[in-house]
């Protein structure tokens, strides 16, 4: 009959709806596929992933919270306030408390053994150490980690000190400088660590201190 219109079992409807839904799930997929290819690439403006941009802004936030309350006042959901998202992306993207407190002391000790680095690269000898020595206590004392140190010292909290990277990072650059010589780079670390706890008047009498008592021993 004219103007009638087809009938369509309900079978036909039911696999009609299937195919739809089937294909906009699989443009769903497409779309998120698409999605998490672009985060893994690197980003044109960052000049990094998203990821890696990601975990920079993370550790970056920890260091300051952890030069401004400690160590043991930092938690996982007072960072993720702070960087305005959820305990659960601070995990995926920068890990649990102890890795975030550890790569942000490696951070430190990196920034800290850098500056030492630059600043003796074209010394030898004694006024390599003594330099080497005078430049390690200026950026310790001017590295917000390096102020929690100081704290930490003078509070006698010393137990996580003595396996700190920043410590640890010193000694293998101060190995360095004394030509392996692990006995030397255990001692000018611990001048290092004594002037951070008990330091001179000012910066030039602790030249004139390293410059008497540690430069003699490198000399040939």
């Amino acid at each position: 009959m004219r103007g009638t219109v087809p009938e369509v079992s309900s079978t036909t409807s039911h696999t009609v709806h299937l195919t739809c839904a089937s294909r906009e799930n699989y443009h769903h997929i497409f779309l998120n596929s698409e999605k998490l290819t672009l985060m893994a690439r690197d980003d044109w403006v960052l000049g990094r992933t998203r990821q890696e941009a990601a975990a920079e802004r993370i550790y970056a936030v920890a260091t300051d919270l952890f030069a401004r309350e400690g160590l043991d006042a930092f938690t996982i959901e007072t960072l993720a306030a702070r960087v305005h998202c959820s305990p659960a992306t601070v995990y995926r993207h920068a890990g649990g408390k102890a890795k975030i407190r550890d790569e942000a002391l490696r951070r430190a000790a990196s920034r800290i053994t850098d500056g030492v680095r630059r600043a003796v690269e074209h010394l030898s000898g004694s006024e390599r150490i003594v330099t080497a020595i005078t430049v390690a206590l200026a950026e310790i004392r001017s590295d917000p980690l390096g102020q929690l140190m100081l704290r930490s010292i003078r509070a006698q909290d010393m137990s996580w000190l003595k396996d700190s990277a920043i410590v640890a990072g010193l000694s293998t650059e101060l190995n360095g400088l004394t030509e392996d010589d692990e006995l030397a780079a255990f001692w000018i670390a611990r001048v290092v660590m004594s002037l951070i706890y008990w330091p001179a008047a000012d910066a030039d009498t602790e030249r004139r201190i390293v410059q008497r008592f540690v430069a003699p021993a490198f000399e040939p």
